[in-house]
């Protein structure tokens, strides 16, 4: 009798991360705990270290009985994103149902038949906007069934549609123009003018859209000669996003919910550039836009309601995934010994030779962004520690500033930690392992354009 051959299958997500809050807590037993001083600064109430003020204190190793806990307490923690995931998920449910977006879609697609390789470049530019001045990231999950429903109707790859959206964000928010979250808050504290050095950021900007044009229609080319190669061969998640390409008519109740999702997105826009919007207030916009949408399409109370539930539910196990990765870094900082891989790392950076220094420091903080994946969270931890680091290598402030930006941003698509990632893998339903064969080839080509940009910047005296 023959035995059947296994095939290797990639961890589920959850297999990936609990593996790394393993590592995480075994680390706590070799790693020794210290911390630095922390005050609150008066002008700003944020919270900053103070560069210099390192000290070892009495090792805190985390149990491996006290895992699950852990675990739990992660996804608390996380409730906020958790909770405003699923939120989109019931809204999206509701909308889809009343077709609006699979006529939008028909629609698009009849105008881009002929010229579909400029749906990347033109969504790329756009998302890039909104990332590089109000620094759009996890919110990006809400455009990316548009994205795939768009995408495949004009026979694309769905990573295509997933790409071009969630690609541009992430550059838009890297390059940071205005981009209050990671530059602002950064340059800040780095005592720099705010939002200085915009040109050589812009600069930055049109290369990476560039660099992501140029991958992501190599990909699309190289799927459509060989369909077997997309990263999502063999899968069938990309059904629900399918519609057929017959009639492209716009009933009038279909036109009043793309209204109510296009007055929704610009009260979208509106709200987080000027009022500060987060998580509560987009979560009971988008509740608004989903019941609204159905209403004007005639849908009753219960038929609402069980849409809603049944998007929450398709979305559950993706919004979990986004609260267990909170775990590795609630691992590291409960031990105390965060605090120590940080000094660590600016201490190996002013080990380094000239201008490697410069390009030290941009791949030591995205080291740091594998523990801390907080944009302004990590600004307020590494940057009073990089400024003197700066300082005393002969770099400038703003140089440091780079360094930081781009060492917080391209990591962020491929990190399992990454909020932003797993939100929008969790509405895409691609798989983690799926999505990295995709990512790792444009994040290094990301990751050597960074070390160009800042010998750049030495060279022009950034």
């Amino acid at each position: 009798m023959e035995k059947t051959k296994k095939t290797f299958q990639a961890p589920h997500t959850f297999v990936i991360l609990v593996c790394l809050i393993i590592l995480a807590s075994i680390a706590t037993y070799i790693i020794p705990a210290g911390e630095f001083t922390r005050y609150v600064d008066e002008a700003t109430g944020r919270t900053i270290v103070e560069a210099g003020s390192y000290v070892q204190i009495e090792s805190n190793p985390i149990s491996f009985l006290a895992i699950p806990g852990l675990v739990y307490r992660a996804i608390v923690k996380a409730a906020s994103t958790v909770t405003f995931i699923l939120m989109i998920g019931g809204a999206f449910e509701i909308i889809n149902e009343t077709g609006a977006l699979t006529a939008l879609c028909k629609r698009l697609s009849r105008m881009f038949q002929d010229k579909a390789v400029l749906v990347v470049p033109v969504f790329l530019t756009l998302f890039a906007v909104f990332g590089t001045t109000m620094g759009m990231s996890s919110e990006v999950m809400i455009f990316v069934p548009m994205g795939i429903a768009l995408a495949t109707s004009l026979g694309l790859d769905m990573v295509t549609g997933v790409a071009m959206i969630t690609m541009g964000a992430a550059s838009g928010f890297t390059a940071g123009l205005l981009n209050p979250f990671n530059v602002g808050v950064a340059q800040e504290i780095a005592e720099v003018p705010l939002f200085s050095g915009m040109g050589y950021r812009a600069v930055i900007l049109v290369a990476l859209l560039a660099i992501d044009t140029v991958y992501i229609i190599w990909y699309e080319k190289r799927v459509k000669k060989h369909p077997e190669k997309s990263i999502l061969a063999g899968e069938d998640i990309a059904a629900e996003f399918v519609f057929d390409n017959g009639d492209a008519a716009i009933s009038m109740s279909q036109a009043a919910v793309l209204a109510i999702m296009g007055g929704g997105f610009a009260l979208l826009i509106w709200g987080l550039g000027k009022k500060g919007w987060y998580f509560e207030e987009m979560s009971a916009l988008f509740l608004v836009m989903g019941i609204l949408a159905g209403a004007v399409n005639g849908f009753g109370p219960n038929k609402i309601a069980k849409l809603f539930g049944q998007g929450a539910k398709g979305i559950t196990v993706g919004a979990l995934i986004v609260g267990v990765a909170r775990g590795v870094e609630m691992a590291l900082s409960d031990a105390s010994i965060l605090d120590t891989i940080i000094n660590a790392i600016a201490n190996l950076v002013n080990f380094l030779p000239g201008a490697l220094k410069a390009v030290g420091m941009f791949l030591a903080q995205s080291l740091v962004n594998c523990v801390i994946t907080s944009g302004t969270g990590q600004a307020a931890v590494t940057m009073p520690l990089m400024t003197p680091v700066a300082d005393l290598i002969g770099l400038s402030r703003q140089t440091a500033v780079l360094a930081f930006q781009m060492g917080d941003g391209f990591s962020n698509s491929v990190l399992p930690t990454s909020s932003a990632l797993m939100g929008y893998l969790a509405v895409s339903k691609i798989p983690y392992a799926k999505w990295l064969k995709f990512m790792i080839p444009l994040f290094l080509l990301w990751t050597l354009a960074g070390c160009i940009f800042m010998l750049g910047a030495l060279a022009i005296g950034y």
